[in-house]
């Protein structure tokens, strides 16, 4: 396992949905890369955080304008 192949099954590995062989090729990997450990644990934590707060209201026009920029980019191309 690589860095990529971190990144690519990191919502596995966090879902607790990846089957053990390649748990263990990443666990390993972890044990070895500083960088990747510092990203679970880092989107671990924004998870938490995410999951244990309350929803911030947004301020005003702000859902509108939202809205309009989703819609004006998620378009359909002409051919």
């Amino acid at each position: 396992m690589n860095c990529r192949g971190v990144l690519n099954e990191i919502s596995d590995y966090l879902d607790g949905a990846m089957d053990s062989a390649l748990l263990q090729e990443l666990e390993i990997h972890l044990g070895r890369c500083k960088n990747c450990r510092l990203i679970i644990d880092t989107t671990k934590k924004t998870i938490d955080i995410f999951c244990n707060s309350e929803p911030i209201p947004l301020p005003i026009g702000v859902r509108d304008r939202l809205h309009a920029a989703v819609a004006t980019r998620c378009k359909p191309r002409r051919a």
